[in-house]
């Protein structure tokens, strides 16, 4: 198999070579990654480490100019700012400017400049996909209560869920209404070439979820199943991301469609995850899996490997259904010698 092969069928739950695998990452890591190896292109680096991979692609950005008021704070086309922070480990670029967090009524909602599908260049999509032949090609990216967050803050967005319901149904619709057509004119530029798309949010916590399943069922499930199913006529595969311990969503979310979770981060709640497995693994795939807050940070390359094995017993035990990967970004306080441990591993034990 090849590695898109190997991708598509183990999240489509078919007999696979060995299990796949995919990488998530921060900038620091990449370079340390790419000086270890001497290489400079993430195909060569997952080359040298067996990785299979998912490559995601996005049109071109050709809208308005993007004013940029402040030097130090970069300006997107939403009016969201945002400033790089600098830590121990790394840089990250975090949110300073939210700009819907003042407002807080229609008329005001009315007057905010959404961007327009128009904005943005689709056309380039096919050449993009190209440079990548034999990998599993990604593209799209909904998340609205992430974008409501974004565009309120979280304090305000999770105040408009409780009090302001008018309001927050207006601003989840119109969110809904861009993603739907920036993602029909992505499907239709890059028509049979995208395998993967994103129906994706944040709604877990580190011990629980941030909103409770009655307010997801009443906002967000139904502009979530819309690009679902938009997805789903094109015949691209559904990848689902939410961080932290949303458990207590999994049994909606298959009931919706999608086809692969991730991260899997199995350290926040409680996740047994060979009852995952046993409950979900004949509708749902899994991608991610070794933890990135003690495992690989913390503990040492047969660490690792003990719980690279312990997720393809569990998650994997079919031999297929599972992509392995870390459960977020590799964090710069990984050591390269435990990501490396990772990636043997799976092609090891695979």
């Amino acid at each position: 198999m090849n590695h898109r092969e190997r991708i598509l069928a183990a999240i489509r739950r078919q007999p696979v070579d060995r299990i796949p695998s995919d990488m998530w990452a921060t900038p620091e890591v990449i370079d340390k990654l790419f000086k270890h190896f001497n290489v400079n292109s993430m195909v060569d680096l997952y080359d040298r480490l067996e990785i299979d991979g998912i490559f995601g692609i996005v049109p071109d950005y050709i809208g308005p100019k993007i004013e940029q008021k402040d030097e130090s704070i970069r300006y997107d086309e939403w009016g969201r700012g945002w400033k790089k922070q600098v830590y121990n480990t790394g840089i990250y670029e975090e949110q300073v400017v939210y700009p819907l967090e003042n407002i807080d009524t229609l008329e005001g909602l009315e007057s905010y400049q959404f961007p327009s599908p128009d904005w943005y260049d689709y056309s380039v999509l096919p050449a993009k996909a190209a440079q990548f032949p034999g990998r599993a090609i990604e593209c799209g990216y909904t998340a609205l209560f992430y974008y409501h967050t974004m565009l309120r803050g979280l304090e305000g967005a999770m105040m408009d869920l409780a009090l302001r319901p008018e309001f927050s149904m207006w601003l989840i619709q119109k969110l809904s209404d861009f993603f739907y057509e920036y993602h029909r004119r992505c499907y239709e530029a890059a028509k049979g070439l995208i395998d993967l798309t994103q129906v994706t949010d944040d709604f877990g916590s580190q011990i629980g979820l941030l909103i409770s399943p009655k307010a997801f069922e009443q906002y967000f499930r139904a502009p979530m199943q819309r690009a679902i199913d938009l997805a789903k006529s094109y015949n691209i595969l559904v990848f689902h991301h939410d961080d932290g311990d949303c458990r207590r969503l999994i049994p909606s979310l298959v009931e919706m469609g999608i086809d692969i979770l991730n991260p899997i981060q199995w350290r926040c709640g409680n996740w047994d995850l060979d009852e995952l497995k046993t409950s979900f693994g004949n509708r749902l795939a899994f991608h991610g899996g070794v933890d990135n807050q003690i495992t690989l940070p913390r503990g040492t390359p047969d660490d690792v490997r003990r719980e690279v094995r312990w997720l393809i017993q569990s998650l994997g035990r079919d031999h297929t259904g599972l992509i392995v990967a870390p459960c977020h970004n590799l964090q710069a306080v990984s050591p390269v010698e435990n990501i490396i441990a990772l990636y043997e591993e799976v092609v090891h034990s695979g």
